[in-house]
């Protein structure tokens, strides 16, 4: 059941992408009186699933589920149709329109990934609003449990001040990546300030290790489920963990180092449950545990437990255009900010490049449209970055040599742009490879 939901999620959201992507081809394309031969959800190699001719255009959906398309009439894509652009030129072909229509027909997918990807953050903010805990209200720091980060000279207890400069003022999922595309961050620690470097090569590290949050808040000792095998069955699903061995315990951390220096005995542990405190005997393995399994609680618990203040800030619609744009500008400037790291040698980013194995990874295993359009609206930044990309055979590629164009006034010869395709082609297809290449290797090899 898991499976069929990340995966409803996955086609939904790739369909959509697909679709408004290629109608913003499409739309201009017959505003300018232009020939759409085939609007198509993914690729029809040999044959399609669905087909319907409407007019002059057939609409349909393939098999291959790597993209779609719209057959532009009289332009060399990737249909590499050289039998019609062998023809005289034709006043309904993409060749015969003037290059400021042309250059507009192209830009259309990537604009319309964009106005979609602020649309819907502009709907999150207004339907949504924002949650969040104030990091001024972080009074006892963070907790740092990935290795990787510790390496770097981060503690758990460390107050995040700033990122790159730019002040924390509030701990939201996006505080993780912000640290792992950033170059230096500034934290507070027993009262002082330290400035701790990131490594030039932090993502290849981080990708040597399971994947979680590098940065959490600190939560206390919820017993969430109690080992068959453990000597502890005195301890029941959601104990509290309030004192172990004399020591008072407000987070999982501090217990962990009462543990390893009781390791073998039998110690004394006050525990509240069922809001009320009682007092018990726990015996701890040679291995400094317990034989129980951490309860997570959720931030509303936490809340009525003391332990954070958690704020909601709602928006009326129009609060929430400006908000939902920020928001928007944010993930573009973020995005911008990894594909450097993708094409830096010294950072290794390159080796975590992902395909659509790392896509359907990234949705979750139950059903939240919230956490849907969060990444349905980064995907379309992500799609539209990538096609505004240089590269012969993708928008981008189209934009260089309509500008090339447009600035010179010389158009280049069909046979350069059918011989720039295909090296376009080429290096699509790599890419493709290589990325899903990443991805069979880390789900087979590691």
């Amino acid at each position: 059941m898991d499976i069929v939901i990340k995966l409803s999620q996955f086609l939904l959201s790739l369909s959509l992408l697909i679709i408004l992507h290629e109608l913003g081809h499409f739309i201009p394309a017959k505003l300018f009186k232009t020939r759409v031969e085939k609007f198509y959800l993914f690729f029809d190699v040999k044959y399609s699933l669905l087909k319907k001719k409407i007019g002059e255009t057939e609409y349909g959906i393939g098999w291959l589920p790597l993209g779609g398309y719209v057959k532009i009439s009289g332009m060399i894509d990737e249909s590499m149709d050289k039998e019609q652009m062998a023809l005289p030129p034709q006043p309904w072909e993409f060749r015969s329109k003037p290059a400021w229509q042309r250059l507009i027909i192209m830009l259309g997918g990537v604009t319309v990934n964009f106005i979609l990807a602020f649309i819907i953050y502009i709907g999150m903010a207004f339907a949504y609003g924002d949650t969040y805990i104030a990091n001024a209200d972080l009074k006892d720091g963070v907790a740092i449990d990935n290795p990787v980060m510790i390496k770097a000279g981060f503690k758990t207890g460390d107050k995040i001040i700033s990122i790159d400069g730019k002040k924390v003022e509030n701990f939201d999922s996006d505080m993780n990546i912000n640290v792992i595309m950033a170059k230096q961050v500034l934290i507070e620690r027993n009262g002082q300030q330290l400035t701790v470097k990131m490594p030039t090569d932090f993502v290849d590290q981080l990708s040597k290790y399971e994947k979680g949050l590098l940065i959490n808040i600190r939560t206390p000792f919820a017993i969430g489920k109690v080992d068959e095998n453990s000597p502890n069955q005195n301890l029941k699903q959601k104990d509290l963990i309030l004192s172990l061995n004399g020591k008072k315990i407000k987070y999982f951390d501090e217990a962990k180092a009462v543990l390893e220096a009781n390791k073998g005995k039998t110690i004394p542990a006050v525990v509240l449950r069922d809001l009320k405190e009682t007092t018990l005997n726990l015996k701890v393995s040679p291995n400094g545990t317990l034989g129980v399994y951490r309860g997570g609680l959720d931030i509303k618990s936490l809340e009525k437990l003391g332990y954070y203040k958690v704020s909601t800030r709602e928006y009326s619609f129009f609060e929430s255009i400006p908000v939902g744009i920020q928001k928007g500008k944010d993930q573009l400037v973020g995005y911008g900010k990894q594909l450097k790291m993708i094409f830096n040698p010294e950072t290794k980013a390159y080796k975590q490049v992902g395909g659509f194995a790392a896509i359907y990874n990234i949705f979750p295993s139950f059903w939240s449209w919230e956490t849907f359009w969060s990444i349905t609206a980064l995907l379309s930044i992500m799609l539209g970055v990538m096609n505004l990309l240089p590269i012969p055979a993708l928008d981008g590629g189209h934009v260089m040599f309509l500008l090339y164009e447009i600035i010179s006034g010389k158009k280049p010869s069909d046979k350069f742009l059918e011989n720039a395709q295909m090296v376009g082609f080429v290096l699509l297809i790599a890419l493709l490879l290589f990325a899903n290449g990443n991805d069979i290797y880390k789900a087979i090899i590691k």
